[in-house]
């Protein structure tokens, strides 16, 4: 058996930018992407929460060090300026490495930087978000 598990995040990023005339699809800082394992066109669920709006695209590759994460396409409707999102990915993985699985969780400070030494999702409500 094969199941689908958590496999990374960009946790709390702020939305940077909204661009409905583009095509589709979110564009994400190099710097991010490459920290929480995301490849371009890899499918991304982007959860707003400033909003709680939820939906499905892909990953596009942003400047490194930009901090630039714009939704773009139909999406800017549902993610403004400012707003927080997390943004996630899935894998499937065989049953006996599911049972040992960790996935990858990324921390961001307010300008989506890397905030160093959180490594470790710790689930609510022991984690208080500042």
């Amino acid at each position: 058996m094969r199941r689908i598990l958590f496999k990374s995040k960009i946790h709390r990023a702020t939305v940077t930018q909204a661009d409905l005339d583009y095509e589709g699809s979110v564009t994400i800082d190099q710097n991010l992407l490459r920290a929480a394992d995301i490849l371009p066109f890899e499918k991304v669920a982007v959860w707003n929460v400033t909003q709680g709006t939820r939906l499905e695209t892909y990953a596009l590759e942003g400047e490194a060090g930009s901090g630039v994460i714009c939704i773009n396409g139909a999406a800017a409707h549902l993610n403004k300026p400012g707003d927080l999102v997390i943004i996630a990915t899935f894998a499937e993985v065989e049953e006996q490495e599911a049972r040992h699985w960790k996935p990858t969780v990324v921390f961001v400070d307010a300008a989506n930087r890397i905030v160093p030494g959180i490594q470790e999702e710790i689930p609510g409500p022991a984690r208080r978000i500042a």
